[in-house]
């Protein structure tokens, strides 16, 4: 179908994947995002774990129902992520994130599709420069 992209976030650097995603969801596009785990997150490998550890601890001392969800998992990670950078609490926005799928490894159904790279959003410096997505959620306690 056309209308639907399968993208490989193998390379990918997660931010500028997500933004490029979510002109994808608003423009009406059903996209499905592979490999979440092997997308990169640049900076200071010490300083990233612990701004995830810090936002971690972000909670409410009145009710714990009224705490922010905090996601372990690679692709609720960057679900989360290309919420953020959504319209959420318009209609068109709501729609968009209904639209996105994301994956870690590669399903049986998307097996045999052609899988798109996006080349703004790959990753250019030598790899040490990078924190893999999987890296981090496993110091966030994900047990994948």
């Amino acid at each position: 179908m056309e209308n639907e992209v399968v993208i490989d976030a193998t390379g990918h650097i997660m931010g500028r994947l997500a933004s490029v995603v979510a002109k994808l969801l608003l423009n009406g596009k059903r996209v499905h995002v592979v490999n979440v785990e092997n997308c990169y997150i640049s900076g200071n490998r010490r300083s990233v774990i612990d701004e995830w550890k810090a936002f971690f601890n972000v909670k409410s001392r009145i009710h714990p129902r009224h705490t922010p969800k905090h996601h372990k998992r690679p692709d609720r990670i960057f679900t989360r992520v290309v919420r953020g950078m959504l319209p959420r609490n318009k209609p068109r926005g709501r729609q968009a994130l209904k639209r996105l799928r994301t994956y870690h490894g590669i399903p049986e159904q998307l097996r045999g599709k052609k899988l798109l790279k996006v080349e703004d959003a790959l990753a250019r410096r030598p790899r040490p420069f990078y924190l893999t997505l999987g890296e981090l959620a496993k110091e966030l306690g994900w047990k994948g």
